[in-house]
């Protein structure tokens, strides 16, 4: 027997499975946690159906309200899936009255309803700025004590008693052979063993622009920002298998999983079989398969298996023998 009342939740995608409203006029879900919030979707039958989307009331919700910029969407299960798909929305959200959404529609049987968060911001009490909780760079700046960051960043960007030189694609970078063998094991064997590297006090990086491997030396070096990071996360997961920097590929691979949509998925995909990232590859092959999104890129999906290693075309077929749900 289905919990109609279960919402299955993944990255910023929630999808409530209704088997059936049955006589039932009113139904409201279990909670779900996106963010730092819980939420509740609801749904009433009248000639509309009417569909809320809200925060649990709680200390959380009161003190640091959301702003949720989100896409609904209610579709019809089985072979004829027939979406019906909300406007982009962006409000404040307190209470159950704060969004409605009429569904001009009347739904028999099973039916999913989908909420993407686009975005979550904190509304300040104070009337400032609000501010996204996505992404979130406290993390990466406890890595280290914050006065010892400056003093590598002062280091990088005032080239103090560099040692090396870096030459990219479109042009050279200055760093300290100290610091790049203590990243990465490549690094310190190019600077312990006779190669030419440690001869040369030069390293080649021509894979890589002169603004990625900033990018690259400001995470080594501790100074990186949210924006820089984002920006050239691809760039620099390339660079972290290359150099097996591990730490940089495990960020690379957890931000990546923060944000999987329809658009990129099968991108993400791609990256997660080249890289061998098990976390982001489970994450799309559920988004596609459990969540029901590959109903939305057949198109694209075709595409992608004339171009895609064999291997991994394998894998998503089993995918669907193992874990495919048909409803």
């Amino acid at each position: 027997m289905m919990n109609d009342s279960k919402v299955d939740t993944i990255s910023r995608l929630a999808q409530w499975r209704i088997d059936s409203l049955g006589p039932c006029s009113f139904r409201r879900s279990d909670a779900f946690k996106i963010g730092i919030w819980n939420w509740y979707l609801s749904i009433e039958k009248n000639r509309y159906l009417y569909v809320r989307l809200f925060p649990e009331p709680c200390r959380a919700s009161k003190e640091q309200p959301p702003i949720a910029r989100f896409v609904l969407r209610v579709t019809n299960a089985g072979a004829n899936r027939r979406p019906y798909i909300s406007p982009v929305n962006e409000r404040l959200l307190r209470t159950s009255d704060d969004f409605v959404w009429p569904v001009d529609s009347a739904f028999q049987g099973r039916f999913i309803i989908d909420v993407e968060f686009l975005d979550l911001k904190i509304s300040p009490l104070n009337g400032g700025e609000a501010s996204s909780i996505w992404p979130n760079q406290l993390a990466m700046q406890a890595l280290a004590s914050r006065s010892t960051l400056q003093s590598l960043a002062r280091m990088l960007n005032e080239g103090i008693h560099t040692d090396v030189t870096i030459n990219t694609s479109n042009g050279s970078l200055r760093a300290h052979k100290a610091i790049l063998s203590a990243s990465s094991p490549v690094f310190e064997s190019m600077f312990t063993h006779n190669l030419k590297e440690k001869e040369s006090s030069t390293i080649n990086i021509e894979d890589m622009s002169l603004e990625s491997c900033m990018a690259l030396l400001s995470y080594i070096y501790g100074s990186i920002n949210q924006e820089e990071f984002w920006k050239h996360r691809l760039s620099l997961l390339g660079a972290a298998n290359k150099y097996d920097i591990a730490d940089l590929k495990e960020c690379c691979e957890e931000s990546l999983m923060e944000d999987i949509n329809s658009s990129n998925v099968l991108e993400r995909l791609q990256e997660a079989w080249l890289y061998q990232l098990n976390k982001l590859k489970k994450g799309c092959l559920t988004y596609l398969f459990d969540f029901g999104k590959i109903y939305d890129l057949r198109e694209e999906i075709s595409m992608f298996f004339r171009h895609t290693d064999r291997e991994l075309m394998l894998e998503m077929f089993q995918e669907v023998l193992t874990v495919w749900k048909p409803i």
